[in-house]
């Protein structure tokens, strides 16, 4: 689908653009937190399709509290608070699906959306995993509930990797037909699917689209991945080129790697740094995935305040980076991939491990401790001892004795779900391998 196509179908224009604090009604007498709201931000939000903000808000890291009963709820106050602040300033594509969140992410995210306008924002959301055709029906009708609305503007099957993947989850039990007579009757505005998996499969969905007519596709794009894609995943280079090429729009997550292109080792961040000290290594991530026009929205999981006013100020009055500077960042995300890092974004998809091992959390601390360089290399460095005994006590400190990387007894159902394709139980074997010649002092 072409630019124009894609203005026609959406049916957005200016007027749609209306934010609800300069509108009647649902929303206008919201009052944001006095001291998060003293940063003055101005700018228009940059925009490649008319009526869709370039940044985009990610549904699936938000806040959550643990309750008087011991369960972890999503502080809906501070959802609302991000998610007033971020249409006050141009954001309009919110992305959920119903495995965010233990399952409160959607409805989190309706609360906080149907106090504004529907036109001025977009749903996206996803048909995650269904079991069955009941199962992907009732997931769809149970996220019209959740939005408080009678239309999605965008859908995705979630996380393909190849056409045996979608034949089993959409094609074969009729699901795919249902979803496409949804999309006729205008109850689905885009359909699409977001891609997790290496270039055969990706070519697989690709010779979906004269049947299907993909309306837009996610994909995982960085200057990291642009053309070194880790593991068994495709090329970000590719993927854009071939989605370009048949103008369907591109919506980008992990534009920081699950958070790793903004906490980097010191030897790249200081060369980051010296380039431009006013910027934070998340600005050239985004900068870089917001400089490619085919981009419907670049997707982040804005956690704080802070996170969400810096990357305002990246798409405020937008600049796009140079072809130098783009080289520069791939020069970057080449080095990047030789530091011993576990490709994690944090997703979340491993988790829960039925053995209670807190799969995330062990690899940021290992992630940490390389790019901070903490991780103790061998009783040869200088304050060995010292070292040694701080990476013990800080592991002790961040994962719980009853989640660390010992109780994995290898079965294999994280590495099923990862769509990084990590290896799980090999690297939770390496860090407790690892941390017993710290213990033994055998390093």
């Amino acid at each position: 689908m072409n630019r124009r196509d894609f203005i026609k179908k959406a049916g957005l224009g200016t007027a749609a653009l209306g934010l609800a604090a300069c509108a009647p009604g649902k929303g206008s007498d919201i009052i944001l937190n006095q001291e998060e709201s003293t940063k003055s931000l101005d700018g228009k939000m940059a925009q490649h399709y008319p009526g869709v903000g370039l940044l985009g808000y990610g549904c699936m890291r938000w806040k959550m509290n643990r309750g008087e009963d011991g369960k972890e709820v999503i502080d809906q106050e501070d959802v609302n608070r991000l998610v007033d602040y971020a249409l006050e300033h141009g954001v309009t594509y919110f992305d959920s699906a119903p495995v965010y969140l233990q399952g409160q992410s959607e409805e989190a995210a309706g609360i906080a959306l149907a106090r504004h306008p529907r036109d001025s924002y977009q749903i996206a959301t996803k048909c995650s995993f269904p079991a069955s055709f009941e199962m992907g029906k009732q997931m769809y009708q149970q996220s019209l509930k959740y939005y408080h609305t009678d239309y999605l503007d965008y859908y995705l099957l979630h996380a393909l990797g190849d056409r045996k993947a979608f034949e089993d989850r959409f094609g074969n039990n009729g699901l795919m037909d249902y979803l496409l007579e949804e999309r006729k009757k205008g109850h689905i505005r885009h359909l699409g699917f977001s891609f997790h998996g290496n270039q055969s499969g990706f070519d697989e969905m690709m010779a979906l689209h004269e049947k299907y007519h993909w309306d837009f596709v996610q994909i995982q794009m960085n200057y990291v991945d642009w053309e070194n894609a880790g593991g068994r995943n495709c090329k970000a280079e590719y993927m854009y080129t071939e989605l370009e090429k048949r103008g369907i729009p591109v919506v980008i997550m992990e534009p920081l790697l699950g958070g790793r292109l903004a906490n980097m080792p010191a030897a790249l961040s200081d060369e980051l740094k010296a380039r431009e000290p006013q910027k934070s290594l998340a600005s050239w991530a985004f900068r870089f995935c917001g400089s490619y026009p085919g981009v419907l929205t670049v997707l982040s999981g804005m956690t704080y305040m802070e996170h969400l006013q810096d990357n305002l100020e990246t798409y405020l009055d937008f600049e796009a980076l140079t072809d130098e500077q783009k080289s520069f960042l791939c020069s970057v995300g080449k080095r990047f991939n030789d530091y011993p890092l576990i490709n994690c974004t944090g997703c979340q998809y491993c988790m829960p491990c039925p053995y209670g091992i807190n799969i995330p959390g062990i690899f940021k601390f290992y992630n940490n401790s390389v790019n901070e360089g903490t991780y103790v290399v061998s009783s040869e460095q200088e304050d060995y001892r010292k070292a040694r005994r701080k990476y013990l006590l800080e592991y002790d400190k961040a994962i719980p004795t009853v989640r660390q990387a010992d109780h994995c007894i290898g079965c294999g159902q994280c590495s099923q779900r990862c769509p990084q394709h990590i290896r799980i139980p090999s690297e939770l074997s390496r860090i407790d391998g690892y941390l017993e010649k710290l213990k033994q002092e055998t390093l």
